[in-house]
């Protein structure tokens, strides 16, 4: 087997498939559940670290922007205005 990950080797990564394998479908929802919080989490920290005068708002409009392109971000923006959310 071809390591998919260049930092470990082969074995490690065939026992940490086959664990992954064995648990159970909501361990394995949960474990996914939780990456993607970190990641979000992560992304706004990072946002607001780069942009610190950024209202909440702008952060998440800035996250929308990043990860969903400039124009879901900006029709958004126009949606929440219109909307006055």
């Amino acid at each position: 087997m071809i390591s998919q990950s260049p930092d470990t080797t082969p074995q490690p990564e065939k026992v940490q498939i086959e664990l992954i394998r064995e648990s159970s479908v909501s361990r394995r929802i949960s474990t996914v559940r939780s990456l993607s919080q970190t990641v979000m989490y992560l992304s706004r920290r990072a946002i607001r670290r780069a942009k610190p005068a950024l209202t909440e708002r702008e952060v998440d409009l800035a996250f929308v922007a990043n990860h969903y392109g400039e124009d879901i971000a900006r029709r958004l923006r126009l949606y929440m205005e219109r909307k006055q959310l």
